[in-house]
């Protein structure tokens, strides 16, 4: 046996440093492989490692263990809590204090306990006939320990908690908490909710509140309802003594409650019959406070009844109050008026009287459902039917005999969880995967309903599941060389050629590839041999070139290729005259086309002749939309549509003009842009453009 002592010292002032730290910084000095770092921990080892002493160089990328264990009283590598390493190992301190006990806590708080000093309480809320609101669903009681709350599927509802004196805890006075820990009882609650997000429907689960416990006082457990309650399971265990305590005081409780209920319920109805004070036994009578907290009731007296033992029972008996409405009302109009314009001395005197002096009526108090009594198919929920009848601001159980005349709602009802389901072998083994070694064999297994249909293998036990996959062993793999057989056809259809076949080496079940056949013993086989198909005898035929392009962009057309006469002679081609081919069916050298059909476009014609030799006038020219086939259309484009006129010598006329010297041709633009005025002809037809041209003022139009 060791035995540890660890020695706990107030914290040093200043930044903290970690034992490991210390103790790698120890080798800072050291030199190692001929240089000397500056050493930090390394915890990014394994579960062996975890007290060994391994530290990496600041700012490189490898480590070196420096010593085999570190310091006793060093926290482990995994940076668990409370785990330390002694004598090079790791140990974890136990419930007990001491650490490599190994002790935990069992679910009913003991520890090293075996979960035999207490009992697991479950249970389901399924209720989906639940008002808007606040639900309770459960008490909590005190001494309750590994508390775990669940709601079934995620849903717009939300849990909530409260103290047994109504204090809320979490999501209380109508305000959702985030995710977290929360106090309560005496324990810590640690509360979550599933992720915003897409979720496939029925596989995310909803809230949860869970705690270890144990409980110091009684909590009360609540939903808030909003849509469809996909069922809320709980569960906690309570300690076997302290829950038949408190079954045997809620019994002599619930005995001493019918008592003085009986008592009660007689000194109540006599009270209500006679309509009188007086009363068997003499009641002390002083006023009610702290008991109803309602306005509109009336506080009579105070009643104590004493019983044997000097054990006294006091009611607070009340009724309603009915109160005349006194207003001023105009004679004339019967309408309401200020109080002023009327006599104040003759205003009625207020008055009240007592109403509503009947007892409440009893009624019948339905409880939760019960979890179904089968897991699947058809089973039976129970709940508890109970005769209350309210007595001021809370309400008593009393005999059923005073609900007689009620209608009792039904204490058991039919459930049906879901489908009962169980595992299928569907198909037979398969073969094994491999040829020899070890392999696996499949086969299938699904999940099938009481109906015969395949569900969900959640529907089904997993403890009971078949397997799907095992080993199997086709013995051991021997090495050798494998071939196909040889190819049918030789490479040439006349004269030498080949045939092949593939040829591997197969070792360990599986094939080597790249290694020549190392693995395998004795020369590779041959994976090619010659064949001879027999002399070759020359052939002509026709060889056929690609399609060439279509010859239109648009629309139908045509498209050629080249046609030529070949001789073949074994694999050689040799071009040879048409005639040689003439025996054959020639294939045509043409063939139609189609593309995508042609759109209207624009078409325009020449530009006509400026209207003015200078002085800026005017060229036109007719502008058409027309479809492929030429025809008249209005579908062009209106923003691409070509201009209609233009511009043209715009160059000012000269202020000096011969009568003598004028055009007497029309088209002397033509012969000036032509440069035709250095003929005597031309420039005595043309004079006026000869001239501007020769004196530098005439331009010309391009297009």
């Amino acid at each position: 046996f060791v035995f540890v002592c660890l020695v706990f010292f107030n914290a040093c002032p200043g930044a903290p440093v970690s034992s490991r730290a210390e103790q790698c910084a120890a080798f800072n000095n050291q030199e190692f492989m001929g240089r000397v770092y500056d050493w930090e921990p390394f915890t990014e080892v394994g579960l062996e490692q975890q007290c060994e002493l391994t530290c990496r160089p600041v700012g490189y990328r490898f480590y070196v263990r420096q010593a085999e264990r570190v310091r006793d009283g060093t926290p482990c590598a995994n940076n668990t809590p409370n785990d330390v390493c002694v004598g090079g190992r790791c140990l974890s301190e136990g419930c007990d204090g001491v650490l490599g006990s190994g002790l935990v806590r069992d679910r009913c708080g003991v520890c090293g306990g075996g979960d035999g000093t207490c009992e697991r309480v479950t249970g389901s809320f399924l209720n989906t006939s639940v008002p808007l609101g606040y639900h309770r669903i459960l008490d909590i009681p005190p001494g309750a320990t590994a508390i775990n709350i669940t709601e079934r599927r995620a849903s717009p509802n939300y849990l909530a908690l409260r103290s047994g004196t109504g204090q809320s805890v979490v999501n209380g006075r109508w305000a959702v908490d985030p995710p977290g820990e929360y106090q309560a009882g005496g324990t810590t609650f640690l509360y979550s909710r599933p992720k915003a997000g897409p979720q496939e429907q029925g596989e995310e689960r909803g809230e949860t509140l869970s705690a270890p416990g144990p409980t110091t006082a009684q909590l009360q457990l609540y939903i808030i309802f909003h849509r469809q309650n996909p069922g809320i399971d709980y569960e906690y265990y309570i300690p076997v003594e302290k829950r038949r305590d408190g079954e045997r005081e809620v019994y002599r409780e619930r005995e001493r409650g019918r008592a003085a209920l009986r008592e009660i319920s007689e000194l109540f109805n006599s009270l209500l019959v006679t309509q009188s004070l007086s009363l068997s036994l003499p009641p002390s009578q002083r006023p009610c406070h702290g008991v109803l907290r309602h306005p509109p009731l009336k506080m009579l007296y105070y009643v104590c009844v004493c019983l044997l033992f000097d054990v006294c029972i006091c009611v607070c008996v009340y009724s309603g109050s009915q109160y005349r409405e006194i207003v001023c009302v105009n004679r004339h109009t019967d309408q309401d008026v200020h109080e002023r314009r009327c006599d104040s001395a003759t205003k009625p005197a207020p008055e009240e009287e007592p109403c509503n002096v009947h007892p409440c009526p009893p009624f019948w108090d339905m409880g939760v459902w019960s979890e179904c009594s089968v897991s699947c198919g058809w089973g039976v929920q129970q709940r508890h039917i109970q005769c209350r009848q309210s007595f001021g601001n809370r309400s008593t159980m009393v005999h059923p005999q005073r609900c007689a005349s009620l209608t009792r709602p039904n204490a058991t009802q039919p459930c049906h969880p879901r489908v009962c389901s169980h595992w299928e072998i569907s198909t037979n083994w398969s073969t094994c995967s491999v040829d020899c070694g070890v392999g696996k064999i499949s086969r299938s297994v699904r999940c099938v309903s009481d109906h015969g249909n395949t569900v969900n293998d959640r529907e089904c036990s997993d403890r009971l599941r078949p397997q799907r996959t095992e080993d199997c062993h086709m013995g051991p793999c021997v090495t050798n060389w494998y071939f196909t057989d040889w190819t049918n056809t030789c490479s040439a259809t006349c004269g030498p050629g080949i045939q092949r076949r593939e040829v591997v080496c197969l070792t360990g079940g599986g094939r080597r590839e790249g290694d020549r056949g190392v693995e395998c013993g004795g020369e590779k086989p041959a994976d090619m041999k010659a064949c001879n198909g027999g002399p070759c005898t020359p052939t002509h035929l026709w060889y056929t070139g690609p399609w060439g392009q279509c010859n239109t962009a648009c629309g139908n057309g045509t498209q050629r290729r080249d046609i030529i006469c070949v001789r073949k002679t074994g694999s050689d081609f040799t071009v040879s005259a048409a005639s040689e081919c003439s025996h054959l069916e020639k294939p045509s050298p043409v063939q139609p086309c189609e593309l995508q059909p042609c759109k209207p476009q624009w078409f325009t014609t020449e530009w006509s002749t400026c209207s003015r030799s200078c002085g800026e006038g005017v060229q036109t020219r007719e502008v058409r939309c027309l479809t492929a086939d030429k025809q008249h259309n209005t579908a062009c484009d209106l923003d691409s549509k070509p201009a209609h006129e233009r511009t043209c010598n715009t160059i000012p006329c000269s202020p000096f003009e011969d009568e003598n010297c004028k055009d007497r041709r029309h088209n002397c633009v033509m012969v000036v842009q032509a440069r035709l005025c250095v003929y005597s002809y031309y420039k005595t037809a043309c004079c006026a453009s000869c001239t501007q041209s020769l004196n530098g003022c005439y331009g010309y139009m391009r297009r």
